[in-house]
């Protein structure tokens, strides 16, 4: 390997980390990841003459530290920050080979307050997801963008303003505790569910699933709860996303197709992350994404479609819904009784949702509607609800699967 591709190798992995520690010095993220870069930079520049140095991680952020420390005394405002953080750093050079960390049990603290930060209520959905996958994932401006089918300077644009909204409201960076912990943990949670969602299933464009988005949502999950191990939502997260996951290959046919539940080939489920599963549903509690966890935790179970438990299924929809009341979660639960009980019996619950605004484009509530009245045999009418599923989606493939079901109920 390169040294430059090592170095860029060292720096997807510990970036995170870097602009973490880097963070909690200047308090400003913006800050902290252009100084970040500048030790990248550094590395560049003195790596393929020195070689690579023994703790490469650590060199960087040493490197990043010296600077941010440089960076705050320079500016005559911070200077009880300086004589608070830089104490112990501002005699000391640059590194030129092996460095540790001055503060090596700070690490795990700092990365937990970076997604804290990037995650903030203060920033819209969207920019939170962007900040999250570039400061915590370590992707770049061109991966963000195509993993989300937006343009680069758009997604640029996006964690620029991002950043400036956190400086402008002053936004501390730190765990919250009290009451504003269970807010402020949610909006982080949320953040890695809709990454995970939207690698599990795109909503627009050719590709059915983009694992590349699966395994960052994953990987963010497992981080934050090894972070931590007492919030039991964070395990049912992390349960949810194991359970998911172990299935995402059989998601799609060779083509690319979409492959329903009911004709995935199982034994190609992974059965490690199955296991991982299960441990993390063990330290779960009952809130929402635990209980979504339990519903994953029984599809997992049945090494058969036909062996799968409905009747729990719907009774853990009919605890969620009360939870987490959801035009989505009542068509989930209409699905499962429809399993439980027949198609007949969920048809009403699903025509209930027709008036609901949250649904009116959602091409799910047509495609659900359609497989019940096939059941019930009512042919042309389900058609005509296939139709208008394909027409709703903006996802190609779910396009061609919801026509291809049309087409089979022609005549």
């Amino acid at each position: 390997m390169s040294t430059t591709r090592a170095v860029e190798a060292v720096f997807r992995i510990e970036s995170a980390r870097i602009i973490a520690g880097v963070a909690r010095i200047v308090r400003d993220v913006g800050i902290a990841e252009e100084l970040a870069q500048d030790a990248l930079v550094a590395a560049l520049e003195q790596w393929p003459q020195s070689g690579v140095p023994d703790k490469p991680g650590a060199w960087l952020m040493a490197t990043a530290k010296h600077r941010a420390i440089d960076l705050v005394r320079r500016k005559e405002v911070y200077a009880r920050k300086l004589a608070e953080v830089g104490r112990t750093l501002e005699d000391q050079a640059p590194p030129a080979g092996p460095a540790e960390l001055a503060d090596p049990e700070g690490i795990d603290d700092d990365l937990l307050r970076l997604i804290f930060t990037a995650c903030h209520p203060v920033l819209a959905t969207e920019a939170r997801i962007a900040l999250t996958l570039r400061l915590v994932g370590g992707l770049t401006t061109q991966e963000i963008a195509r993993a989300f089918l937006t343009s680069e300077p758009t997604t640029a644009q996006r964690i620029v303003r991002a950043k400036r909204a956190l400086a402008k409201a002053a936004v501390p960076f730190e765990v919250p505790y009290g009451a504003d912990r269970e807010q402020r943990l949610a909006s982080v949670l949320e953040v890695i569910y809709l990454v995970f969602n939207e690698g599990y299933s795109a909503t627009a464009g050719d590709d059915l699933v983009r694992p590349a988005l699966c395994e960052d949502a994953l990987r963010l999950a497992r981080v934050l709860a090894a972070l931590m191990p007492k919030e039991p939502e964070v395990h049912g997260l992390a349960a949810l996303l194991e359970f998911q996951a172990s299935r995402t290959a059989t998601r799609t046919g060779p083509g690319g197709e979409p492959v329903l539940l009911a004709d995935q080939n199982r034994s190609k489920w992974n059965r490690l992350l199955i296991r991982r599963g299960v441990e993390a549903l063990h330290r779960a509690g009952t809130g929402p994404y635990s209980l979504q966890a339990a519903i994953a935790g029984c599809h997992a179970d049945a090494l058969r479609y036909e062996d799968t438990d409905w009747p729990t299924i719907a009774a853990l929809y009919n605890r969620l819904v009360v939870l987490v009341p959801s035009p989505v979660i009542e068509l989930n639960r209409a699905v499962a009784v429809s399993m439980a009980q027949g198609p007949a019996a969920a048809l009403p619950l699903v025509d209930a949702l027709a008036a609901e605004p949250a649904l009116r484009a959602y091409h799910l509530l047509p495609s659900v509607r359609g497989d019940l009245l096939e059941r019930l045999g009512r042919r042309a009418e389900a058609r005509a609800e296939f139709e208008r599923a394909a027409s709703l989606t903006r996802n190609a493939r779910e396009q061609d699967l919801l026509r291809d079901r049309a087409a089979h109920l022609d005549g």
